[in-house]
């Protein structure tokens, strides 16, 4: 019989989450340690003066990853919460009554598109169909295949004859086809904010139009929070342990294993660790010469975004918006730029606009409205509060504009996070939102290990290892580290 291993994991975002649950199954004592006084990690939520806020995700895209998660536990999604999908799935505001309404099916897409420029909808068809193909290669098959250990995990009869999409980009691919600067950045969106520049993300990655146009975007019935609730509620039904305000201060290693882990000054022995908090900040847990990568590795390393975040109560309903909306009547490019290459703080930005009490009205005061702005930026730029408030400024004149409304004084509630938030909140590597970016040379074994190479019984999970960023992966990344350990 297989002896109990005294699990413990550092963080509770998705990737913990699932692990968790993975390793627990198997009939080990898991302990999962929060530094915070709330589970989730990023995905987080807050409630304040009647407002429900979530923290972080917003976007539920690719349905099949969170099925299939609670199927492996004998579970549906529909047994701990309801899901809609929406309809339009966003809005895409390019200026005053110049707007974009995404349908919930890729036919109404087409249509929307032919409308905006003739051929394209027949175009965007047939990229779809390639979109779809790379979807059900590389996040139905390869993703649950990628631990990172070999490059040969990558190679496969399948993915040679797609050699084609990892050497070319999806900005080059969508700019032969589409003409139109609207349908151009609608295509580009999902990977600036999940990573990189569509000059600089393999075309490979074209599945996260799949993801967007071919399966929609779907709302669960209390906010993002209740996949958060979910996964714990099904953790403890499998014994996992959920500590919160639980700060590491320290990995302990003897003879190149982690022996205990030093939380709030009290020691605490474990057979296995695995953290799912910034893999950076980890390392620095431990002593110099445990650590596998130094300081000029992450400074080489390409970071996906940042955010500034706002979260605001509005005493009135607001109209001419949807629950998703993305502002871009700006030059695209340039702000991508101010992210990557040039970082500073963005001149003109693009940025997204959510409203949940458009689809849930408990989020918000019987007759308000709950509004959560994003504002991508660089990594470790100066976060001030006169920026803050700066740009804030900014994004009610353009909702004032884009909504025929008076909006200023119409604020009751309001909270801003950034980049000193995801530093002090998260322990996050130069504040960052999302982890690595997706870029080639980030990609599967190129990413930082999911085992450490020489710590033995460390391991790594979520947005910084394999699979990469975003909320469906995390989940995946947990899975991964579990097998990998179920395995040994």
């Amino acid at each position: 019989m297989k002896k109990k291993k005294n699990i413990f994991i550092i963080g509770s975002g998705f990737s913990s989450l699932s692990a968790a649950c993975y390793l627990a199954k198997e009939g080990n004592n898991v302990t999962v340690f929060e530094k915070n006084n709330s589970l989730g990690g990023r995905a987080r939520q807050f409630k304040e003066d009647g407002f429900t806020f979530d923290m972080g995700p917003s976007w539920y895209w690719m349905p099949g990853v969170f099925e299939k998660f609670f199927s492996d536990f004998g579970k549906k999604v529909s047994d701990y919460y309801k899901l809609k999908k929406l309809n339009p799935a966003y809005r895409v505001i390019f200026g005053k009554n110049s707007f974009v309404d995404i349908a919930d099916n890729p036919e109404k897409i087409c249509e929307e598109f032919e409308k905006i420029e003739l051929g394209s909808g027949k175009k965007l068809k047939n990229y779809l169909k390639i979109a779809e193909e790379n979807y059900k290669l590389g996040v139905e098959d390869m993703l649950y295949k990628m631990p990172g250990k070999s490059p040969f995990e990558l190679v496969s009869l399948k993915t040679i004859k797609k050699i084609g999409f990892f050497l070319s980009n999806i900005k080059k691919d969508v700019r032969k086809d589409f003409k139109d600067p609207r349908l151009r950045s609608i295509l580009e969106f999902p990977v600036l904010f999940l990573g990189a520049k569509a000059s600089n993300t393999p075309s490979f990655y074209n599945f996260m139009n799949f993801a967007d146009f071919g399966l929609g975007t779907f709302q669960s019935e209390n906010g993002f929070y209740d996949l958060v609730e979910a996964m714990v509620e099904l953790g403890k039904s499998l014994g996992v342990k959920y500590l919160t305000n639980q700060s590491v201060n320290k990995i302990i290693v003897q003879n190149k294993k982690v022996e205990k882990l030093l939380v709030n000054e009290k020691e605490f022995i474990c057979d296995i660790l695995i953290s799912g908090a910034d893999y950076n900040h980890t390392e620095s847990l431990l002593e110099e010469k445990h650590r596998q990568y130094k300081p000029n590795y992450w400074k080489r390393k390409v970071f996906a975004p940042s955010s500034l975040l706002f979260y605001v109560g509005f005493n009135k309903k607001l109209k001419n918006v949807k629950h998703h909306n993305l502002i871009f009547d700006t030059d695209f490019e340039m702000h991508a730029s101010e992210i990557y290459e040039n970082p500073i703080w963005p001149t003109d930005p693009l940025f997204y606009a959510n409203f949940t009490s458009k689809t849930n009205p408990k989020t918000a005061p019987n007759g308000y409205e709950n509004g959560f702005f994003l504002i991508p930026i660089a990594i470790n730029l100066s976060d001030t509060d006169e920026i803050r408030k700066k740009y804030f400024d900014f994004i009610i004149r353009k909702m004032e504009l884009y909504t025929g409304q008076k909006l200023k004084n119409s604020i009751v509630y309001k909270k801003s996070f950034c980049v000193n938030d995801f530093k002090k909140e998260y322990n996050s590597y130069g504040g960052n939102a999302y982890g690595l970016a997706n870029t080639l040379m980030q990609t599967a074994f190129l990413r930082p290990k999911i085992k450490s190479k020489l710590v033995k019984n460390l391991y790594f999970c979520g947005q910084l290892t394999v699979p990469g960023p975003g909320v469906p992966p995390a989940v995946v990344s947990g899975e991964l580290v579990a097998g990998l350990i179920n395995k040994n």
